[in-house]
């Protein structure tokens, strides 16, 4: 066992959960089994989006014939401050200075710039929040640990009046059968409004027509996040499928309508990613209806709009939460953006931090209307990912493996996994 044992950094609220302009309260705790000589310690805060891929591009032809790989990135640095927590910063020279044994917690709070986009983990790119803790020892390796927490910037549905909007679409197809046409698949597909929220269930309406002459082995209905990733020179899109309900086979000259059937939006980011200009989300509810035999889906596709503050004529359906279990507030809107405490030299922060003993916080949305619930906050459903970068080696404690939380409002439904139970 060495010098150190416990150097990590615990946020005050649960679970990790920001808005622009709210404070990042919390604590760094260092426990030492024996006295440890170190320039200081101090943490860096930083937001970022990132987004990178390659592909193979291949020039000439026959013997001159080559393949390059290029890489397409952009980056974009919301913020990027350090905070001394101990000691003295490293441009002050190599003096050193004793931590004593035992256990030592250093509070801090950071003041998020007042606007930011939501954390996003994709598959080309990121927009990521966290705050990494150094302990500084001139001539030998430091000692690192990092936290990641998520940011949500606020998607209204009430200020945006096509989210109240009912929409539709209708396509057809005609199957081949060897030389011979048959009659043609049909399908409309009806939402009776575009916007909702994570934890509301979306009722289904379509009509489907089989005048062909084979059979649909069956129709389902995906939710499919599309996004788009800017570098500085091209653009890349992926697709996720996120949840998907289906139902039975429709045999020939037969129609099959659905009829309210419901498909429950599980934890994702917004709409849009308001606030990050080089990653754009959109969000499509399709309709396929799925021939059996060689042949391609029918798809009717409709964009819907993702939020984080549901439409008040979808509360009134709900009654409010009682004030006893709402989160209680968290310190907001304080100093300018950018503010960190303590500041160097060790004087004291002008707000008073949370006993590390104390329960934590639940992180509270602000400018929300008295009646509406406050949201629950739930992994993405996309899962972890990792989130080592080039700073971090095999000496850096703190998980790695993250996943943003977004708004949930559980209102007593089940998200719908994959293979469209609940």
């Amino acid at each position: 066992m060495g010098k150190l044992n416990i150097f990590e950094i615990t946020l005050c609220n649960f679970p990790g959960v920001f808005y622009a302009g709210q404070n990042v309260q919390g604590h760094c705790t260092v426990e030492l089994n024996e006295e440890m000589s170190m320039r200081g310690i101090r943490l860096m805060f930083e937001g970022k989006a990132y987004v990178h891929w390659s592909e193979q591009h291949s020039t000439g032809s026959g013997k001159n014939r080559r393949t390059q790989t290029r890489h397409y990135s952009a980056t974009e640095i919301y913020f990027n401050q350090d905070v001394l927590l101990y000691g003295i910063w490293p441009s002050q020279g190599r003096d050193t200075t004793k931590l004593g044994q035992g256990r030592h917690t250093f509070p801090f709070c950071f003041v998020l710039p007042p606007s930011l986009p939501s954390s996003f983990e994709g598959a080309h790119g990121y927009v990521r929040y966290s705050v990494k803790g150094t302990i500084d020892k001139p001539w030998k390796f430091d000692h690192t640990t990092k936290k990641m927490f998520t940011v949500i910037c606020l998607l209204d549905l009430n200020a945006d009046p096509n989210a109240q909007m009912p929409v539709q679409s209708q396509n057809q197809k005609t199957l081949c059968c060897w030389c011979c046409a048959s009659g043609p698949i049909t399908a409309e597909f009806r939402l009776e409004r575009r916007g909702y929220v994570p934890g509301e269930p979306i009722s289904l309406f379509a009509d489907i027509r089989n005048n062909s002459n084979r059979k649909m082995d069956k129709s389902y209905i995906d939710l499919r996040m599309v996004t788009v990733f800017h570098a500085t020179s091209k653009s890349r899109t992926s697709t996720n499928e996120v949840s998907r309900i289906t139902q039975g086979p429709i045999e020939a000259g037969q129609s099959y309508s659905w009829e309210g059937q419901q498909l429950v939006i599980p934890p994702l980011p917004p709409s849009y990613l308001t606030g990050c200009r080089i990653i754009d989300i959109r969000y499509i509810l399709q309709l396929n209806v799925d021939p059996s035999g060689p042949a391609t889906d029918l798809e009717v596709p409709l964009e819907i709009l993702i939020g984080t503050i549901p439409l008040r004529q979808v509360i009134e359906r709900y009654p409010p939460r009682p004030a006893a279990i709402h989160p209680p507030p968290q310190a907001e809107y304080g100093p300018p953006p950018g503010t960190m405490y303590p500041p160097p030299g060790g004087a004291s922060a002008p707000y008073q931090p949370m006993d590390p003993s104390a329960p934590p916080m639940q992180p509270m949305m602000p400018s929300m209307p008295p009646n509406f619930p406050p949201p629950a906050y739930s992994e993405c459903v996309l899962g972890k990912v990792s989130v080592k970068d080039d700073g971090d080696n095999e000496h850096t404690r703190g998980a790695l493996d993250f996943a943003p939380a977004y708004t949930y409002y559980d209102w007593g439904h089940q998200p719908t996994t994959m293979d469209g139970k609940h």
